[in-house]
This record gives structure tokens, C-alpha cells and sequence, in this order.
């Protein structure tokens, strides 16, 4: 056990999930970094003390299940859950194999429901705690090009909200953080080469943003909140 603020975070890859991570054990958390792919939390483990991998693929229930228990036996019960974990892809409704919609639906929409369902009875019986869920522009818009992908989260922006108003009133604060922007990582600065330092949005920016939710006063919650460059056009 640890007097330390325990943090999950899903999804933690070397974009959005590590700043995440690095911004939370900043802050004063142990945080447990989950993956499917031990390569991506491994050395996030050796950097940064108070931070410990373990793999969890969150579209399997029993695995979820089973990594919850692991951290609450070896460091307590979670302060804070962020789900950052995404499945995607892209391709008309014509095109798409169906296979593709149910995939994703797994890790965005059923991943974030078994997460919520097992930290959040320690949470409620605390009286407090965090729940953040990154998400994009596809919550609350189907481009012809996204339909193996924009009703994953569009559905799971709308557990989120439902989960908002169970946990709300409960001392618990969920909120959905609606990234509109391409993320600034090695893959997306190649594939975009032309584009200007100022189209792509920080991943450690990203992170004190959820950081900075993790700390707003429970007067003021926030619920969905969104995320752009100065010049992305909306």
C-alpha cells in the first residue's frame, strides 16, 4: 500500500498516454500505466519512479477485472482513472469490414463501462475521485470516412455523460475531454510533413488539461470539454 494518490491510465502509448502519465507522477501519483504491448510502458516504468506497467487489454473484461484487484491489492484503491485507450480506423459504411466497428466498439465504448464498474465502488464509498475520458471530434460528428469509428465514440461519449450523472452527485467527477486536432507524434508529423509546428496539438498540453480537470473545484465541474489548436477551423 501507498499514501501516494493512485492513477490508471489506459492506452499509454509514446504520444497522449505517456505525457498523461508523466503529468500525474509529476503531480504526486503512483500511476499505473496499462498497454496491450509491454514495449510501450516498460521504459516509462524504468523512468519515472512511483510508476509501474502492467498489461491490460480493456476490451476483455475478466483482464480488466483482474488488473483492478492487482492495483488495488498492491497499492490501494484508484484516485483517478483515465481511459485513453482507443480503438480505430477508417473507411465508408460501404467499405468497412463490420468486424472493424465492432473492435473498436470493444475498446472505446465497453472498455470504458468495465473500467468505471470496477473503480468506481471504492470511489463512491471515498465519497471522491476522477474519471477522464479522451476522445475527438468524431463524439459529436460522422465524416463518410469515419463510420467504423465515429459511433465508438459518440456512444462512448454518451456513457460517459451517463456515467457523469450517476457518479456526479456522488462526490465522483467524470469528465469527457473532446480532442479536435491531430495529435503531435512521429507518425503524424511524417505522414503530414507541410504542416506548420502550430496545426498539431502537444500531448503534454493534453495532459495538463486533464490534470487541470482532475483539480477543478467541485463547484465548477466541467463535463465536456474541448481541446484545439488557435488556428484549427470548427
Amino acid at each position: 500500500m501507498t499514501d501516494k494518490p493512485i492513477a490508471i491510465v489506459t492506452g499509454v502509448g509514446p504520444g497522449t498516454g505517456s505525457a498523461i502519465v508523466r503529468r500525474f507522477a509529476r503531480g504526486g501519483f503512483r500511476v499505473i500505466a496499462l498497454a496491450r504491448s509491454p514495449e510501450r510502458i516498460r521504459e516509462l516504468e524504468q523512468e519515472l519512479p512511483d510508476t509501474h506497467a502492467m498489461i491490460c487489454d480493456v476490451s476483455n473484461e475478466s483482464q480488466v477485472a483482474d488488473t483492478v484487484a492487482n492495483v488495488r491489492k498492491l497499492y490501494g484503491a484508484p484516485d483517478a482513472l483515465i481511459h485513453n485507450a482507443v480503438g480505430g480506423g477508417w473507411g465508408t459504411f460501404l467499405e468497412i469490414d463490420p468486424q472493424m466497428l465492432d473492435r473498436n466498439f470493444q475498446v472505446n465504448v465497453m472498455g470504458l463501462l468495465y473500467l468505471a464498474r470496477e473503480v468506481a465502488p471504492d470511489m463512491i464509498k471515498a465519497g471522491k475521485g476522477t474519471i477522464l475520458v479522451t476522445g475527438n471530434t468524431s463524439a459529436i460528428r460522422g465524416k463518410a470516412n469515419f463510420s467504423g469509428f465515429a459511433p465508438t465514440k459518440a456512444a462512448q461519449r454518451i456513457l460517459s455523460e451517463s456515467i457523469a450523472r450517476d457518479l456526479g452527485p456522488r462526490g465522483i467527477h467524470v469528465a469527457y475531454v473532446l480532442i479536435d486536432a491531430v495529435i503531435d507524434v512521429p507518425r503524424m508529423r511524417e505522414r503530414l510533413r507541410e504542416a506548420p509546428d502550430e496545426f498539431f496539438i502537444k500531448p503534454s498540453a493534453i495532459a495538463d488539461e486533464l490534470w487541470h480537470l482532475h483539480n477543478q473545484d467541485r463547484s465548477a465541474w466541467s463535463f465536456l470539454t474541448e481541446l484545439r489548436p488557435f488556428g484549427e477551423k470548427w
